[in-house]
């Protein structure tokens, strides 16, 4: 009996240790609890231990797995800089540039610009604002169809422009169209400008009408011979062309060619004045058959004449006008101006192209009143040979 109390104390013992009391204090709660009936042990069931059978290895080598950490990325000691380019600016959108184009070398007529086959025509053009390593394209076209194409460099041109220039000669007669272009790129936005003229056919003659017969007449002017502007290639065109073809030591000739409109257009052949001292006088080149009328060193107006033939030759020497005749005289001299006795300036027909006179200088009928109303009295002549 004494035996079964113990085993019931130490069982309660254990209990109340497993709740987490202390001995002490279980054997307090025992001392003041009244004694419990014995509780019997509790029964475990007998289980018989199973083998568990080895696994026969195999010739196949396993590998044991691992678990890999992954691994961390090596830490810079200089700083990282995630806005590195943040403020950098951004670039420049293409500027939008404009171009003129103008030519040297051309004549105006009715307003218009001309030139004849064959001559240089200079073309000089502008672009703005100016940039570096750029080029322009430059095509030429004559009636539609082209006939020069180059690349053109463009150089600085002072302020914000830029400069650029080319030579023409034009093959033929008709319009003429000059084509530049700048291809786009990142500076500059793409644009096309272009300008005109034209090109006149040469082959005129009398009675002929149109730009140039007026560009000749135009430039025979220029020249200082007496040529009324008609526009039409009548009798005072053929004058002013034998004259001009006289100073050129050409000969006589009412005719232009292309020899003539390429001296006539360069402006070649000028009257040589040889008294610059006498004011408003006149000056008969007996050697060339031309009478210029002069204001101090400018020629105002060359006319041809007809001088004394080898028989009754013309005098040579200075003279003042001393009478003035308007009008027709018996003999058939037509507004006189006589410098010495029977000597005089007038006109006559004829006026050949070679000496035919009693010693006048003859001018053709149509020459003689714009002669006459320029000279006055008191005006000094001067005969010569070259």
């Amino acid at each position: 009996m004494r035996v079964r109390v113990c085993v019931i104390r130490r069982a309660v013992t254990a209990l109340v240790v497993g709740f987490g009391l202390s001995a002490p204090a279980a054997a307090l709660a025992d001392a003041s609890s009244p004694a419990l009936p014995p509780t019997p042990p509790p029964t475990v069931p007998m289980t018989t231990p199973t083998t568990t059978p080895t696994p026969t290895p195999t010739t196949q080598a396993t590998t044991p797995a691992t678990t890999s950490t992954p691994a961390t990325p090596p830490t810079s000691s200089k700083p990282t800089h995630r806005h590195r380019h943040k403020h950098r600016p951004k670039p420049k959108p293409a500027v939008r540039a404009t171009a003129s184009v103008h030519f040297d070398g051309l004549f105006t007529v009715d307003h218009a610009p001309v030139t004849v086959p064959d001559r240089l025509v200079v073309v000089d053009g502008t672009e703005r604002p100016y940039f570096r390593r750029q080029k322009v394209t430059l095509s030429a076209f004559l009636n539609g169809r082209r006939f020069r194409r180059t690349m053109l460099r463009l150089r600085y041109g002072g302020g914000h422009s830029s400069k650029f220039g080319a030579v023409l000669r034009v093959p033929g007669s008709g319009r003429v169209v000059v084509v530049v272009e700048h291809a786009a790129n990142s500076k500059v936005k793409g644009f096309r400008a272009s300008a005109h003229f034209r090109s006149l056919d040469e082959h005129v003659g009398p009675g002929s009408r149109g730009p140039f017969v007026k560009l000749i007449q135009q430039r025979l002017a220029a020249l200082h011979f007496y040529m009324p502007q008609t526009g039409v290639f009548g009798p005072g065109t053929g004058l002013a062309l034998d004259a001009y073809h006289r100073m050129l030591g050409w000969g006589h000739a009412q005719t232009v060619d292309q020899a003539t409109t390429r001296q006539l257009l360069n402006g070649a052949g000028s009257f040589r004045v040889r008294y610059p001292n006498q004011r408003e006088h006149a000056e008969g080149d007996l050697s060339d058959q031309l009478l210029a009328l002069i204001d101090g060193s400018q020629v105002k107006m060359i006319f041809p004449i007809s001088s004394g033939k080898p028989s009754t030759p013309t005098i040579l020497g200075s003279y003042q006008i001393d009478l003035r005749t308007p009008g027709y005289l018996p003999d058939g001299m037509y507004y006189s101006d006589f410098f010495i006795r029977g000597y005089a300036i007038h006109g006559y027909d004829p006026a050949p192209d070679y000496p035919a006179s009693h010693g006048c200088m003859r001018l053709p009928i149509t020459d003689a009143i714009p002669a006459f109303n320029w000279l006055k009295l008191g005006d000094w002549v001067d005969t010569y040979y070259t």
